[in-house]
């Protein structure tokens, strides 16, 4: 048989209009099921293990992992008998009904290791779930819809469930996913060690409403670190995390800690020594994540053009795809750190890094100058 095509429901917010009580009640009542169904699986229970985070299997609280199973609608059912109607179900993006037969429904997540999200006063009201290991061509994690109670770009991975660790002041790591947090929350739990708190964007890319809450964590005074894989979305998350973090400008200084191609924070953690090793990546092996832009967009000029930096005429073109970078450094020591970056990177002298850079100046003052965008003083 197939796989049903899902309709999508209307409202294109979930829940709207139900009572937000019973969808709290309905995504606590899945925590507790899928909690319960990790109990039994064994492939699940070995792939957490093999990433390190076998603890989890044993130890339910903070974070409640759990499994949903590979049947059509085993949630369905057991929320249904429990009292639950279909549109609570719905409405909490925890299943939906077919286009072939609107009458039924089936579980939005099916075979997958289900990682609640909590709402900042620790209310379970959403899930990560990623793929199982036996899985097919399906997508690695699948985010819980938008419903009433959820919105995944309002609301960080590993908040809630690390709060004596942000109230303490350790310093905020954004990660990729849950698993990325889990091993740096791990890479603690025996170190005894004052240190770094991961988080991580619900299934997305970073917003402004998640970096506004990162720059306003106690810790954010200490610095703010990225670490993300040394691959090409990897990159593209460092450089967003860059421009979203530092308007208005954080506290502390802003960091990137890269990893390896293909590697990550969890993978770190399964390493020979993997925990002091994390420790020890996030800590004291990272630089100004400004000076990690810089390379990724020189990196990107040379991956396009290869002999970029052969002969005079290219090198001077990426000094001028860099310099603009020297404008988004936040104070005059950081720009100075930069233009010597482009310099040393690029082979060029100062000086042409500085004709680069007035001459752009010189274009951005050109355009607020213009006839369109300026207004004539009265006479």
């Amino acid at each position: 048989m197939g796989a049903p095509r899902l309709s999508q429901p209307t409202p294109a917010v979930r829940g709207t209009g139900l009572e937000p009580g019973r969808l709290l009640a309905a995504v606590d009542a899945a925590v507790s099921y899928y909690r319960a169904q990790l109990a039994h699986a064994d492939a699940p229970r070995a792939y957490l293990a093999e990433r390190g985070l076998g603890v989890l299997v044993r130890r339910e609280w903070p974070w409640r992992v759990g499994y949903a199973p590979p049947g059509w609608s085993a949630l369905t059912g057991h929320l249904r008998a429990a009292g639950f109607t279909p549109e609570e179900l719905i409405g909490a993006g925890l299943s939906a009904r077919t286009r072939t037969g609107p009458d039924r429904l089936i579980d939005v997540f099916r075979d997958r290791v289900m990682f609640p999200v909590r709402d900042p006063a620790g209310h379970p009201v959403a899930f990560l779930g990623r793929s199982g290991p036996c899985a097919g061509d399906v997508p690695k994690y699948l985010n819980n819809p938008r419903t009433a109670i959820y919105n995944k770009r309002h609301l960080l991975f590993g908040l809630a469930e690390q709060q004596d660790r942000i109230t303490a002041g350790w310093t905020p790591v954004l990660v990729e996913g849950p698993a990325d947090v889990l091993a740096v929350w791990l890479s603690y739990s025996r170190s005894g060690r004052t240190g770094a708190v991961a988080l991580a964007p619900c299934g997305t890319t970073l917003s402004d409403a998640q970096a506004h809450i990162l720059r306003s964590l106690p810790g954010a005074a200490r610095g703010l670190v990225t670490a993300f894989d040394a691959d090409p979305a990897g990159h593209a998350a460092v450089d967003r995390a860059w421009h979203l973090l530092r308007h208005p400008r954080c506290p502390g200084p802003l960091l990137a800690a890269e990893f390896s191609a293909g590697a990550d924070p969890a993978d770190l953690l399964r390493a020979p020594h993997g925990r002091a090793r994390l420790r020890a990546a996030l800590q004291r092996r990272t630089q100004p994540m400004l000076d990690t832009v810089v390379d990724h967009r020189l990196n990107r000029l040379v991956e396009r053009h290869p002999r970029l930096l052969e002969d005079i005429d290219g090198r001077c073109a990426a000094v001028r795809a860099l310099v603009p970078l020297l404008f988004e450094a936040t104070s005059p020591q950081e720009a100075i750190r930069v233009a010597r970056r482009i310099v040393a990177h690029t082979g060029v002298g100062v000086d042409t890094v500085a004709t680069a850079a007035i001459a752009h100046l010189e274009g951005l003052l050109n355009d607020l100058g213009s006839p369109g965008e300026r207004r004539q003083p009265r006479r």
